[in-house]
């Protein structure tokens, strides 16, 4: 019986911690989580008939609790905050597709309440039917319908509308790697777009611009300051890998490691930039 329950569990644990990434945004957190489903499974396993709907209800019920808990500590924390980055090597196949883990759509659901993103990712994402999730999260289906319907008003705008050719995306990432190096005016204002963004997230354990760079003269002028205050940052390696489904740069600087993930725009530029430079939410980077 053992084993038929690390079997079973093993079946559901890729889908496991794709959900509770999403609800978390973090790597450490979904895989302490999916831990946590794994122990209570341990426990209950032997007497469930539907291993599938059973892990999925404890994991979601599971991520609730740590999205409440991280409440006042998301509320205090310095500087924006980012999700923590998801990494794949260029060559192997996407495993997650980019508009369900774009930086910029997990950002949108953080904008939500627990209840309301547990419903919208399991409704929306992962296809299961409303009467599924009322059973999953204890609430009438009527409940559930308007948390459904509220979540997709704030997260609709946030899922990209066109395709990316990841090639041209990743020759844009390289050609911004290289002209932000010396901050070259020109070249960068031909690579981002009018009304690009820039967001860093360093946790207040490492530098970060602690506001959201809005516009390309602002995102020029920040690169601008940071090669005047520091030349050059002594970049020890750079590698172009996949950040949350789009292409993105792991670079290992003087201070660790840090990621930039480049959201491409509709008309071929650079439409946002996401920096991660806090070390808590690069652990399970290499340095």
């Amino acid at each position: 019986m053992t084993q038929a329950l690390t079997e079973a569990f093993e079946a559901n644990r890729p889908r496991l911690k794709r959900l509770a990434y999403r609800m978390l945004g973090s790597v450490s957190e979904a895989d302490d989580a999916v831990q946590d489903a794994w122990l209570r499974w341990q426990r209950a396993g032997a007497d469930v008939e539907d291993p599938a709907a059973w892990l999925v209800r404890a994991t979601t019920r599971l991520c609730i609790d740590r999205l409440r808990a991280a409440k006042a500590e998301r509320e205090a924390y310095r500087g924006p905050w980012l999700p923590e980055p998801l990494i794949e090597p260029l060559t192997d196949d996407p495993v997650e597709r980019a508009e369900e883990v774009s930086i910029a759509f997990l950002l949108a659901l953080e904008r939500l309440s627990p209840l309301e993103r547990a419903v919208f990712l399991l409704h929306d994402v992962f296809e299961q039917d409303y009467a599924v999730v009322a059973e999953t999260l204890e609430r009438t289906e009527a409940a559930v319908r308007q948390l459904a319907s509220r979540a997709r008003e704030h997260v609709q705008d946030a899922r990209p509308r066109f395709s990316v050719d990841q090639a041209k995306a990743m020759k844009l990432a390289a050609a911004f790697a290289a002209a932000s190096a010396t901050a070259d005016t020109k070249a960068l204002s031909e690579l981002l777009a009018e009304d690009a963004i820039l967001v860093s997230d360093g946790g207040g354990m490492r530098s970060a611009a602690l506001r959201v760079m809005v516009g390309r003269d602002d995102v020029i002028r920040l690169f601008q300051g940071i090669l005047w205050r520091h030349g050059d940052l002594g970049v020890k390696s750079l590698e172009a890998v996949r950040i949350n489904g789009y292409p993105g740069l792991l670079l290992e600087v003087e201070d660790g490691p840090e990621t930039f993930a480049f959201e491409p725009g509709e008309d071929g530029k650079i439409a946002a930039i996401y920096v991660m430079r806090n070390p808590e939410k690069l652990k399970h980077v290499r340095s």
